[in-house]
């Protein structure tokens, strides 16, 4: 996949390499921060051609060897609408906001999500956020959670919490572990991956191992739980990279259940009961929850520390995979 841009704007090309299929559903697969919905939506508009021909069926089959083409819509340029979301609030107070974010909530708008995310509904509900800098787009936002990662953050209230907080995040001074359900299990009870991410040579919306100008990255991962076929990891990050515990599980050779893009999600032949296979499926995408934050408070200097569960899908898929192996080790 590469990037261009001509007189009509940004677009994307890809190649149909592995698989096919219907169109929307081989671009959702691709660009994963766009939904199925909208690059529908685009496809009807004529915003995507094939082998340069228009297509405006969502449902065409696409064939290894074909090129798609995807122009892009313009990012939002303006401070996000305010929007009436539930969103769970940890805490609150004049300087910082910690909230539980859900699985499948956006962080803040971007191509293909102009709406309905975790900065429009903190907007209604805190809407002097709409002055903090430096980015009006993404007001607060100090650090982020993938769409389909669940749990704590802490957004900014005030232009000092921003730089404070921002700084924070920059210098990986964040307390931070994630809960994960990988396939299979790490002979050690302790692993670090130490493995260095940067684009991937084929996908530039990908992090990949050695990838291009790759960074460093830093991964511990402590094995919590063994079922045979999976395990549960506590997580803990030694630096922030883009996408950096999904990569690096995967490069571990224990990738997410329930990861689309990274990890593993075919489950067809395991040899589990029904029930267990049905808790796996109805994953709602990565099962990675970032469990627990704890930060320095910018204006107290005092450290706080959060920590939520799970959600219920995530834990239906953990207790399934109990009932197959107890083996809890803490």
């Amino acid at each position: 996949m590469n990037i261009q841009e001509d007189y009509a704007g940004l677009f994307l090309e890809i190649v149909v390499e592995d698989s096919g299929g219907r169109l929307d559903v081989f671009l959702a697969e691709v660009l994963e921060d766009l939904s199925r919905s909208f690059l529908a939506k685009m496809i009807r508009e004529g915003r995507v051609s094939i082998n340069g021909r228009v297509c405006d069926r969502p449902s065409r089959q696409v064939t290894p060897g074909e090129t798609v083409r995807v122009l892009l819509p313009e990012p939002p340029r303006e401070t996000p609408e305010p929007e009436n979301i539930s969103i769970d609030i940890l805490y609150e107070d004049e300087h910082v906001i910690v909230v539980n974010k859900p699985s499948g909530l956006v962080v803040h708008p971007a191509p293909g999500h102009p709406s309905g995310t975790l900065v429009n509904a903190l907007l209604y509900r805190f809407p002097e956020l709409a002055g903090v800098p430096p980015d009006p787009r993404r007001p607060g936002i100090v650090h982020r959670l993938d769409r389909d990662t669940s749990g704590v953050m802490v957004v900014a209230r005030t232009p000092r919490a921003y730089a404070s907080l921002s700084g924070q995040a920059s210098s990986h001074a964040f307390e931070r572990y994630y809960l994960a359900l990988v396939k299979g299990e790490f002979p050690e009870d302790l692993v670090r991956v130490d493995a260095p991410l940067g684009r991937s040579l084929s996908d530039p919306k990908r992090v990949a191992v050695t990838g291009i100008r790759a960074r460093e990255a830093v991964t511990w991962a402590e094995t919590l739980e063994r079922y045979g076929i999976a395990s549960l990891l506590r997580l803990r990050l030694e630096t922030g990279r883009t996408h950096q515990i999904r990569a690096h599980t995967r490069f571990a050779g224990r990738p997410i259940l329930g990861d689309p893009i990274y990890g593993f999600t075919s489950y067809g032949d395991l040899k589990i009961p029904a029930d267990a296979r049905r808790a796996l499926e109805n994953l709602q995408g990565q099962a990675l929850h970032a469990a627990r934050l704890g930060f320095t408070h910018p204006e107290t200097g005092e450290t706080r520390t959060f920590e939520t569960e799970p959600p219920a899908d995530f834990l239906a898929a953990r207790d399934a995979l109990r009932r197959l192996a107890p083996g809890k080790l803490s």
